[in-house]
Formats: structure tokens, sequence, C-alpha cells
């Protein structure tokens, strides 16, 4: 007589697995995401692990170089490089960070109900969306955004992520359209459920995938936006600092004292880079007809 053995249970792994595993087996992906856990580490860590302030000034060394007492050099009034520079990556980041959460939240909020209600609601909601990408956004921040120095960089927050969202609205709400016929939604629909609920629900966790792409890579946008800003003088004001009022004090400097310039600048290239490759890596592992990364 023949011994029929059970067979052994295939453990089936969750869509988070997979994509954790996708995106880890993404070596451009990996590599930006330790970079920015480094920066971030270094933003957040750095200012406790040297001596000196940010807005401290050593008047026996002005402009001088790297050394032990001051690792990054020092600028023309005396104040230590890295400990400006980790103030400024933290300010950048933490702007950039805000900037991303309030624009995809606004956005995915806009366009959900724009696609889902439909109608009156629809055109008006778009009507506002295309009166805001008519407006020259930088100009709008430039212009206003002196006038509010007081409410200090939260008004540069809430500026940037204003102007930041529209065409991920646009995006949602066609996803959106596409979502409200499928049977799940009209079973919802039909059992009573309300219609905020199923956008909260039903809607907004199918676009989840791009909202979390679109969130990695506004970060990015972000900082770069406001690297911009203050460097033409009109984001973060002194005596707090950023990546933009560090390199826009520093380009003057970047041949006779490159430390001063160079720093700020290979972090923000280094960041954006990073970013970059992790949005690329997020959107290939979350995306189930990709090739790159996938798992055996």
């Amino acid at each position: 007589m023949t011994t029929v053995l059970p067979e052994t249970p295939v453990a089936v792994a969750g869509r988070s697995t997979v994509v954790l595993r996708r995106f880890v087996r993404d070596p451009g992906a990996l590599a930006g995401a330790v970079v920015l856990v480094l920066l971030f580490l270094l933003a957040f860590v750095g200012p406790y692990v040297t001596p000196w302030s940010y807005s401290h000034i050593d008047y026996t060394a002005l402009r001088a170089g790297p050394s032990a007492d001051h690792w990054w050099g020092t600028n023309r009034i005396g104040q230590d490089v890295f400990a400006q520079t980790v103030r400024g990556l933290q300010k950048s980041l933490v702007i950039g960070l805000s900037v991303a959460v309030l624009s995809t939240g606004l956005a995915s909020l806009v366009g959900a109900c724009a696609g889902y209600f439909g109608g009156w609601a629809d055109r008006a909601l778009m009507f506002f969306v295309d009166l805001l990408l008519v407006f020259p956004s930088f100009l709008v921040i430039a212009v206003v955004s002196p006038r509010l120095r007081s409410s200090g960089w939260l008004v540069l927050v809430g500026l940037l992520a204003l102007f930041g969202w529209m065409i991920t609205a646009r995006v949602v709400r066609s996803m959106t359209l596409s979502l409200k016929e499928r049977e799940f939604v009209r079973a919802a629909r039909y059992m009573g459920v309300g219609p905020l609920r199923i956008i909260w629900r039903h809607v907004l966790p199918n676009v989840a995938s791009f909202l979390i792409i679109d969130a990695t890579i506004q970060v990015g946008g972000a900082v770069m936006s406001e690297t911009a800003l203050s460097y033409f003088g009109f984001g973060v004001q002194p005596p707090d600092v950023s990546l933009g009022t560090l390199i826009a004090s520093g380009t003057g400097a970047a041949v006779t004292y490159p430390w001063m310039f160079f720093f700020a600048a290979g972090l923000l290239v280094v960041f954006v880079l990073a970013v970059n490759l992790v949005g690329d890596g997020l959107r290939d592992a979350l995306d189930p007809t990709s090739r790159k990364g996938t798992v055996r």
C-alpha cells in the first residue's frame, strides 16, 4: 500500500512583503534609501556631536579651513560650517517632508472628491485647480513670503504646499473616475455606505501606491524649491539657515574658500539623487508589471 504524504502548505507572501523584497533587490533604490537614512542621521544627530552651535561665532577663526576644532572650517564671520550645514540640512528636510505631506494629502482629497462626486463638484474643483496652475507660483511666493516673515518658515511650507498639489490632484481624479465604476465600490454604494467613507476606505487605498511615489518625489522637489527661494532671499530668513541660504552665502567664495560652498551644495545634490533613486525603486516595486526587481 502506498502512503500518501500530506502536502506541505506553501506560504504566500503578502503584498507588503513582495513590495519590500522587490525594493531591496533594486541596488539603486537600496543605496538611495541608505543615503537618505544617513542624511537624516547627520541632520538630526549632527548638532549633538559638535561643540559649536550654528549661531555661535568664533572670532579667532575667520574663514579658517577644516581643522580639528572646526571640522568643515568656518565662514567669513567665524561660524562653524559643519554646525551651520547640519542645521541647514535639518531645516530643508523638515520643510521638504512637511510640504510633501500637506500637498499629497490635499491632492488626494481634492482629486478623489472631484472624481467620485462628478458634476458641479468636479467642475468647481477642477476650475480651482486650473486657476492655481495659471499662477506663477515662484513669483507669488517671492512676493508674499517677505511680507509674512514674522510668521517664520511655516508660512513658506504653506505656500509651497499650496502650489505643489494640482498635477497630482488631476491624476488622482482620473484614477478615481475608473475606480468608482469597479464592483467593490458599487457594492459599497448599494449597501448604503456614505460617499466620504467610500473614498476613505475604498478609493484612496487603491491609489496609495501612486501617492507614496508622488510624496517621495515631492520631498525632493520641495527641498529644491525651498533652496531656490532661500538662495534669492525669499525663503528661510536669518538668523536661521537652510541649504539655500548657505549656498547663497558661499557662492562668492566657491573658488577661494570652497568649504563654505561645496559642503552644502554637495549635500543638496546627494539628497536629490537619493530621493530620485528611492522614488524609482518604489515605482518599480509597487508596479506588478515591472520586470525590475522581480521576486523569484
